[in-house]
């Protein structure tokens, strides 16, 4: 009986809201998701950026999931047989279910949790897609192609961004056979500074606006 009354009261309390012309309204929770420099720093400490790794250590791929982990997450079979998105789409389930603590690298990178950090709500493949840079478009091969606009950041080696994979893509025009990490290191500075002496730019090994130009609409490398 007295539910019943409890009923009663709150269907004419939401039908005055109504007559009133109120609305009432749920506060959205707030999601994020680390950044995909965030992603790309962590693969690099844990496995150089390689998606393939197996050292026989009982850890596996880009993340460096053992079984166990990977199974908590839905994965089949070895996480280093899965391919770079089914990795990328485990690693950002493991860090909504239980944020950056499974990875020891993440605690040196410094990287910290954000809303969706031990959210537990799990992601679809389409969230997951911008870790490993999969939304970005593969340049077209040979000079003239059309050319992403330059991100706006001088990148260095030792930085880990979206945009060099990128850049990493448009050089495999000219054969230089990157995987695209997204990583700038020694293969990246080494293109990076072929592409500079070939269109006559300073060979600083800095990837600026004149050779990212150069990688689209300059002569290629020698």
């Amino acid at each position: 009986m007295i539910q019943n009354r409890r009923r009663t009261v709150a269907r004419v309390l939401l039908l005055a809201f109504a007559a009133m012309g109120l609305q009432l309204t749920i506060p959205a929770v707030a999601s994020a998701d680390p950044a995909a420099t965030a992603w790309a720093q962590l693969r690099m400490c844990e496995s150089s950026g390689r998606y393939a790794t197996n050292t026989g250590n009982g850890y596996y791929g880009a993340y460096q999931f053992n079984l166990t982990t990977w199974r908590s997450v839905g994965g089949q079979g070895r996480p280093d047989q899965a391919a770079p998105a089914e990795q990328d789409y485990r690693a950002l389930y493991l860090y909504r279910m239980r944020g950056w603590q499974p990875w020891q690298c993440a605690g040196m990178l410094k990287l910290t949790g954000d809303a969706d950090a031990r959210s537990k709500r799990v992601p679809t493949y389409a969230e997951a897609a911008y870790i490993g840079g999969e939304g970005l478009p593969t340049p077209p091969p040979g000079p003239g192609g059309p050319k992403p606009a330059w991100p706006g950041v001088v990148y260095s080696y030792g930085d880990c961004a979206a945009p060099l994979k990128t850049f990493q893509l448009r050089m495999n025009a000219f054969g230089y056979g990157f995987t695209g990490t997204g990583c700038y290191l020694e293969k990246t500075r080494t293109a990076v500074l072929d592409l500079q002496r070939a269109n006559g730019i300073k060979d600083s090994g800095l990837l600026g606006p004149k050779t990212w130009e150069a990688a689209w609409t300059g002569k290629p490398p020698r």
